[in-house]
C-alpha cells in the first residue's frame, strides 16, 4: 500500500509541475494583423519600461490609465486586450474590454475606468476585468502587451466573454495601437 501511495504522490506532483509551466504548452496565436495607426499609451510608464508596483500584485493592483487617439475613419468599436506572452503555461490574458465607442476619435480610461456601457471579459485567472501582473518570483521580467483594436462593426460580445471569444472578433480590425510594460518580482 505504501508503494501505491508513493506512486500516486509522484504522479500528482508531476501533474502539478506540468500545470505550473513544466510542459511545452501551445502558445496563443499572434495578435491579428492591422495597421499600427492608433496612438496608444499610458502616463503610468513609458513603452518598454517597468510597470509601477502600484499596478501589480505587489502593490494595489490597480489598472493603469489608458489613453488613445488617431482612430481611423469608419471605426465603430474599440477592443482592448492585455496579454503576457512570457507566462509559463503560454500567453496569459490579463484584461479584455470592448464596446468602447470610437466615434470621438480619442479617449481615455483613467485608472482603467472606461465610460459606462463598456464590457469586460474573463481573464486567464477566471475573473472578469483586470488582473494585475504577478509573474513567478525569480522569472526574468515578463512583457505585458496592451493592444487596442479598432473594428468597423460592433463585436456584439456579451459581458464576461472568454479571451478566445474576444480574439475571434479581432479578425478584420482596421487599426491597432500597442505599448508594452515589463515586470519582475523580487
Amino acid at each position: 500500500m505504501g508503494a501505491r501511495r508513493a506512486l500516486l504522490a509522484s504522479a500528482l506532483a508531476a501533474a502539478a509541475l506540468a500545470g505550473c509551466g513544466g510542459g511545452d504548452e501551445a502558445q496563443t496565436p499572434d495578435p491579428p494583423a492591422a495597421p499600427d495607426s492608433i496612438a496608444l499609451s499610458t502616463p503610468n510608464f513609458k513603452d518598454g519600461a517597468a510597470i509601477p508596483k502600484a499596478n501589480t500584485c505587489d502593490g494595489a493592483g490597480k489598472p493603469p490609465t489608458i489613453v488613445w487617439r488617431g482612430l481611423p475613419a469608419g471605426s465603430v468599436e474599440l477592443v482592448l486586450v492585455v496579454e503576457d506572452p512570457d507566462a509559463p503555461d503560454g500567453t496569459f490574458t490579463h484584461w479584455t474590454a470592448w464596446g468602447i465607442a470610437a466615434s470621438t476619435g480619442a479617449g481615455s480610461a483613467p485608472d482603467g475606468r472606461f465610460p459606462a456601457g463598456v464590457k469586460e471579459g474573463q481573464n486567464s485567472a477566471g475573473t472578469d476585468g483586470w488582473t494585475p501582473p504577478c509573474p513567478p518570483e525569480g522569472d526574468d521580467p515578463h512583457h505585458y502587451v496592451f493592444t487596442l483594436y479598432a473594428l468597423k462593426d460592433a463585436s456584439a460580445l456579451p459581458a464576461g466573454a472568454e479571451p478566445d471569444e474576444v480574439r475571434a472578433k479581432l479578425a478584420g480590425a482596421v487599426a491597432r495601437g500597442m505599448f508594452t510594460g515589463t515586470y519582475a518580482r523580487g
